[in-house]
């Protein structure tokens, strides 16, 4: 249980004054839809994170012990500093077409999270642990938790919440398990030592 306790508090906080949690709260404003603007949000998630965490899998077979653990520690890194920048959001994502609010929702959110710091982080934490269902679980429940109060709650509770103290946790955070997994290399990563697998 621990990748998923992990992804789902670095999706969490990482997902606080993101771009898509803005997206959230427009979708929700516009349509007045909440538990359709959820669906989609859950179904878009789980398909945007499922493709990044088997990405981080395979990145995980293929490359040496070695190199591995400095790379998911320094990626780790690179997510944290990226972190500290506030996103904003083009006004066009939230305006595209389609035929029910389920569709938009969907569309405008996997669109969304394509390269997104939460689907960077979705890939180095299934690089990091050996477990994809925990981290695609955990991510995908981080992006719910952070995002299902705004849709609900709306730009009220938005505009209230101390976003820059919430980003530089969350770049500390990552910072935290970037310099950890570069200090215990495989140890930290479950490999070596006759854990590899």
């Amino acid at each position: 249980m621990e990748a998923f306790w992990i992804a789902t508090g670095t999706v969490f906080l990482g997902e606080l004054g993101d771009k898509t949690q803005l997206l959230a709260v427009m979708l929700a404003s516009r349509f007045r839809r909440p538990w359709i603007v959820v669906a989609g949000i859950l179904l878009a998630t789980v398909l945007n994170h499922a493709v990044a965490g088997l990405a981080g899998s395979w990145i995980r077979t293929v490359l040496p012990d070695e190199w591995l653990h400095w790379i998911v520690g320094l990626s780790f890194i690179a997510v944290g500093l990226w972190a500290i920048k506030p996103d904003g959001i083009d006004e066009s994502e939230a305006q595209r077409s389609g035929r029910s609010v389920l569709w938009i929702t969907v569309v405008s959110f996997f669109l969304a999270e394509i390269g997104d710091k939460t689907q960077i982080a979705t890939t180095v934490l299934a690089a990091r642990f050996d477990d994809l269902l925990q981290v695609v679980a955990g991510t995908t429940s981080g992006m719910l938790l952070a995002d299902v109060p705004v849709v609900f709650l709306g730009a009220a509770i938005a505009t209230r919440l101390p976003l820059t103290a919430i980003r530089w946790t969350a770049a500390g955070l990552f910072v935290v398990l970037g310099v950890t997994t570069l200090i215990w290399g495989g140890t930290w990563l479950g490999v070596g030592a006759g854990q590899a697998g």
